[in-house]
C-alpha cells in the first residue's frame, strides 16, 4: 500500500503540473463588435433604409448575441424590436444568416422551427472577422429581401 501511495503521489503532482499548465493555455483573446463599430454599421443600415423610404429596427449584437447597439427608427413598428433583436442573435449564436432557417422550413424541414434561440426570418447577417463570427446584424420592419438588404449596407460598413 505504501508503494501505491508514493505512485498516487507523484500521478497526482504530474497531474497538478499539467492542468497548471493547461490552464494557462487556456487563456484565449478573441475580437467581438465594439459600441464604435457598431454605431458605424448601425448609421450605415439607416442611410440604406432612409434611401429606401422605409423605418426599420437595426440591432447589433456580439458574437453571444448579445445587444451591442439597438436602434428604432421613428415610424418603426414596435414589434420589430425583439423580431430584429432575434435575426440578430440568431446570425451570431448560429453562426449563418437568419435566412438559412427560413429556407429550411420553407424547403419542409419543419424541425428547424424547434431550434433554441432562433429567428428563422430573413435579415439576420453575422459579421465575420478573420474567418470567425464576431458579432451580427439584424435588421427588422419591412420586407424580408428589404431588410436584409439594409443589413448588408451596414455589415459593409464594418471597419
Amino acid at each position: 500500500m505504501r508503494i501505491f501511495l508514493k505512485i498516487g503521489g507523484a500521478t497526482a503532482a504530474l497531474a497538478l503540473a499539467m492542468t497548471a499548465g493547461a490552464m494557462t493555455a487556456q487563456v484565449l483573446e478573441k475580437k467581438v463588435v465594439g459600441f464604435s463599430a457598431a454605431r458605424k454599421m448601425a448609421a450605415a443600415a439607416q442611410e440604406a433604409a432612409r434611401v429606401k423610404g422605409v423605418a426599420v429596427v437595426i440591432v447589433v449584437v456580439d458574437d453571444g448575441g448579445h445587444i451591442v447597439l439597438l436602434e428604432r427608427m421613428d415610424g418603426a413598428q414596435v414589434a420589430s424590436v425583439n423580431v430584429g433583436i432575434g435575426k440578430a442573435r440568431t446570425a451570431a449564436i448560429y453562426r449563418r444568416p437568419s435566412k438559412d432557417f427560413e429556407d429550411q422550413i420553407r424547403n419542409g424541414r419543419v424541425a428547424a422551427l424547434a431550434l433554441a434561440d432562433a429567428t428563422p426570418l430573413q435579415g439576420g447577417l453575422p459579421i465575420v472577422l478573420d474567418g470567425k463570427v464576431i458579432g451580427a446584424i439584424g435588421v427588422s420592419g419591412d420586407t424580408p429581401q428589404v431588410d436584409e438588404d439594409i443589413a448588408r449596407a451596414g455589415a459593409k460598413a464594418f471597419p
